[in-house]
């Protein structure tokens, strides 16, 4: 699979239902897969990290920090 290419619905259930491809159940690590927002266990929940791949760790310490500035400066804000 070459990167901005969504897998085949098969490769993606084998990926999905695969134990080794969750830490403790609920942490997706799959180096194979390059998604940064691979769907869930359950997909009508919506999406998770896939902590094996670089740019998907990345994406969620931006989204972390910006929301943490945000808070900052509400609090800050007088």
């Amino acid at each position: 699979m070459s990167l901005n290419q969504e897998p085949s619905e098969e490769t993606s259930k084998r990926w999905k239902n695969d134990p080794n491809n969750w830490i403790w159940g609920i942490f997706y690590y799959n180096k194979e897969d390059q998604r940064i927002f691979p769907p869930k266990k359950s997909e009508e929940i919506g999406s998770t990290i896939n902590f094996a791949n670089p740019k998907s760790v990345l994406a969620l310490l931006g989204t972390l920090a910006f929301f943490g500035m945000v808070v900052f400066f509400i609090l800050t804000k007088k």
